[in-house]
């Protein structure tokens, strides 16, 4: 379908047809039933069928593979989760090295799988440059990140301070002060991947239905319009579409991203920017910002999206004139000389965020209930790491992956921190924010007087420790 192929940069550059699977018809009875068919269902039903390939497996999807954040994001494959260094920080120093380790250990465990499975996603592993590029501010509080990250045990060898001069030679910027390089992370083209995935577990023997939205689900049972699936354990892998199926909107909040991508540049303009070897880059404001160097030369850059009252899912991601020139005003900070470059493609997507900003994984063996999510923007590869466990918790291994302090094996949904009701939470949001580009404005100003730089920095510092 065209709607399809216009929900991002990604699904347009896909060369296949898109043409819907058939749709769920008649009832099932499964050992496994799987709602959605983005990173999460797709993983824990490769990881599933790879170790237990007796195991039927159905997923039923609301659309098609790549509709959801898996075919919308920014293409990082990430070696951590979101908030690891406070999740870890509690742990023996040999156990915290170990499951930092283990979340190092992601995207190469994803690019083995598409190499082996010959899923042509354009992987590339480059590390990421998190760039203090903008204001002063920026470099002191990136120092201050690496001590942190140090104490706890991690090296130069996973992050390590780029002085001005070495940060330039790999990422041209306008006013580089410096940054954190590490090598734990990759690039890729996230919407084939998430289709060479669905191919691979239809290989494999998984029954993937689209087209097929899930009306209702409870422990052993699941519905869509016209058919009712009956299955030993329910894996609803809706991230911020669990709005959409009460009650995982009290757990999971939908929150929007939003991108922009260049037309492709041209050798001249790559040369004055770097990124030759596939690194992803971010600059360290609260904006939340975000970037890689396509296949195909083109800068995609992302930053901090939105969130609607009552945590309604955003449909309409055709962005305003606002949205896009908040991110064209944002990288052309950066690079100047692409102020005016003509912008081809812009999107965004819903993405799930869970209170206190800890992702989790859990399994209820006893209602049946296998869930991961909460990934808060950093899903493409923490998806990967929850479709393993949840595998090895369904599986009932006792391995490495189910020893995690995000790991929940009992207890249900009831583990989990929920949101507070409305209006809190919107108020709460737009407040934050504000406090947010307020300081970013006051810092980005160079005539800004000191008392009022300290000021707005203390005053968001204050509004983000709200958020935890």
């Amino acid at each position: 379908m065209t709607a399809w192929r216009n929900i991002s940069l990604w699904m347009d550059q896909l060369d296949e047809p898109l043409k819907a699977r058939a749709a769920l018809e008649h009832d099932l009875d499964v050992d496994v039933a799987i709602i959605g068919a983005g990173y999460t269902g797709l993983w824990t039903a490769y990881y599933l069928k790879l170790q237990a390939p007796t195991l039927n497996i159905a997923i039923l999807e609301a659309q098609t593979a790549g509709f959801g954040a898996s075919g919308r994001n920014g293409g990082w494959l990430m070696g951590n989760l979101l908030n690891d260094d406070r999740l870890l920080a509690k742990l023996p120093a040999e156990q915290r090295r170990a499951s930092f380790d283990l979340l190092h250990g992601i995207p190469d465990e994803v690019g083995q799988v598409i190499a082996f499975e010959g899923i042509d996603c354009d992987y590339r592993k480059g590390g990421a440059l998190y760039c203090a590029a903008r204001y002063p501010e920026q470099e002191a509080s990136q120092r201050d990140y690496l001590r942190h990250l140090h104490s706890l045990g991690l090296t130069h060898q996973d992050y390590r301070w780029l002085s001005a001069a070495e940060l330039s030679e790999q990422l041209r910027i306008a006013r580089p002060y410096g940054g954190i390089f590490t090598p734990h992370v990759a690039t890729l083209q996230p919407a084939r991947l998430v289709r060479g995935l669905a191919r691979t577990v239809e290989r494999m023997g998984v029954r993937l239905y689209e087209n097929s939205p899930v009306t209702h689900w409870q422990p052993r049972q699941v519905r869509t319009a016209k058919a009712t699936v009956r299955s030993h354990w329910v894996v609803p892998a809706v991230e911020g579409y669990g709005v959409s199926l009460p009650p995982l909107g009290r757990y999971h909040l939908p929150v929007q991203s939003l991108l922009i991508a260049t037309e492709p540049l041209t050798c001249a303009q790559w040369q004055s920017i770097g990124l030759e070897h596939g690194q992803a880059f971010s600059e360290a404001s609260r904006q939340v910002t975000y970037g890689q160097r396509s296949a195909d030369n083109r800068l995609v850059f992302g930053a901090r999206g939105g969130y609607q009252f009552g945590g309604r899912l955003r449909q309409d991601f055709n962005l305003t004139d606002s949205e896009i020139g908040l991110r064209r005003y944002l990288f052309g900070e950066l690079f100047p000389q692409l102020k005016d470059v003509r912008i081809s493609h812009a999107w965004g997507g819903n993405l799930g965020m869970a209170r206190r900003f800890h992702p989790h994984m859990l399994c209820d063996h006893q209602s049946g209930l296998a869930l991961s999510g909460g990934y808060g923007g950093e899903g493409v590869g923490a998806s990967n790491l929850g479709g393993r466990t949840l595998a090895a918790l369904i599986l009932q291994q006792p391995n490495e992956l189910v020893r995690q302090p995000w790991v929940r094996q009992q207890g249900g949904l009831a583990n989990l921190s929920t949101w507070e009701p409305e209006p809190c939470r919107w108020l709460g949001y737009n407040a934050i924010i504000k406090s947010f580009v307020h300081e970013d404005q006051t810092l980005a100003n160079p005539g800004a007087a000191p008392w009022r730089r300290r000021l707005a920095s203390q005053l968001a510092n204050a509004m983000e420790s709200l958020m935890r």
